[in-house]
């Protein structure tokens, strides 16, 4: 049985030619509690959060080594257009993850989305590669619209070996309008009339 390591830190860009590697694609690269089988051993890792992780970044492991992340190749679409800020735009507008080339932009395979960009007159093409979107505002990190990643692992050392990815788009409109119209009215007439008439013998 693989010899299990324990990592609990990550160093930025910090992945040497000696250390152990591991593939992991955009998804995976997402993680804070997850077993990783790596080219050296299997590592248990424990981050304090979650964490995006880039290529060339380096989990750091207890008592010595790091073990290199790579981006593993996955399905994608190239886009290339004459006006390329412009669809950049549109795609950045959506908060999809976006890989910035040169000349090209690369993203997840949507048919969607590649639909949408073909109508604004880009050239798409579907490829395999490794996945390098620039990591937001401040470096790393995910820009996140409505997707959230959720993360299930306890604290006695058991991991399930899974991350799942739950995308909710819930819209709700509510318009209630209620409108009430009561008239009452009360007429109530009461009419009392009494007579007495009492006649009552003097002693005549």
């Amino acid at each position: 049985m693989p010899e299990l390591k324990r990592a609990y830190s990550v160093l930025r860009q910090g992945a040497g030619p000696d250390d152990a590697v591991v593939a992991l694609d955009y998804d995976q690269r997402l993680l804070r509690r997850k077993r990783l089988s790596t080219s050296g051993a299997d590592v248990l890792v424990d981050l304090p959060e979650a964490t995006s992780l880039d290529d060339g970044d380096a989990l750091v492991l207890e008592g010595g080594g790091q073990v290199a992340v790579q981006a593993a190749p996955e399905p994608l679409i190239e886009v290339r257009a004459e006006n390329l800020p412009r669809i950049a735009w549109h795609i950045g507008n959506r908060h999809a993850p976006c890989e910035i080339l040169p000349d090209a932009l690369r993203l997840r395979r949507d048919k969607v989305l590649a639909r949408m960009l073909e109508q604004l007159g880009a050239e798409v093409r579907e490829i395999s590669a490794p996945f390098r979107p620039e990591g937001g505002a401040y470096g790393h990190g995910r820009t996140f619209g409505h997707d959230h990643a959720h993360f299930h692992g306890d604290e006695t050392g058991h991991v399930d070996g899974h991350d799942h990815a739950h995308t909710h788009d819930h819209t709700h409109t509510h318009d209630h309008t209620h409108t009430h119209d009561h008239t009452h009215t009360h007429d109530h007439t009461h009419t009392h009339q009494h007579t007495h008439t009492h006649g009552a013998g003097d002693g005549q």
